[in-house]
């Protein structure tokens, strides 16, 4: 039971944490006509190394496929996703960023990843950064249950 206690404390102080920085991270004046959300599929289509099928960039977001859908509409609309059609089946769509699309997270992105910086190093040592890393990638290898 001791093992249930710990580990839905840690749970909690986890959620807590996101929540606050997420919070903070909002209320920063960089987003331009961003929002939050829309940055975190501008980032996530920059570190894909090739165009990504959307069922595979809704592994990385906390979104559901119909808002996620709805929102790569919006992107596409706006010039910064194109459609491409995969080419190993002609049926399946992959997304990438546009050049303007790339230029803008790149533009967003130094000034979020500044504030990121400053939240971070604002409470944690260098040493805790790394922990806090290890623990998180730790985190993050365990696999989706089956169902």
């Amino acid at each position: 039971m001791a093992g249930a206690i710990l580990a839905n404390d840690a749970w909690e102080a986890l959620l807590s944490a996101h929540a606050g920085l997420m919070k903070q991270f909002a209320a920063q004046d960089i987003w331009q006509d961003l929002s939050m959300r829309e940055y975190d599929v501008l980032y996530t289509l920059s570190k894909c190394p090739a165009p990504e099928r959307m069922g595979e960039l809704n592994r990385h977001l906390l979104l559901s496929q119909p808002a996620l859908s709805r929102m790569v509409d919006r992107l596409v609309d706006r010039g910064l996703v194109q459609r491409q059609t995969d080419p190993a089946d002609g049926r399946g769509v992959l997304l990438a960023l546009t050049d303007a699309g790339l230029a803008l997270q790149r533009q967003i992105g130094r000034r979020h990843a500044r504030g990121v910086a400053r939240a971070m190093t604002q409470e944690l040592t260098p040493a805790e950064l790394r922990q806090l890393e290890a623990l998180c990638l730790k985190l993050a290898r365990t696999p989706a249950p089956t169902k």
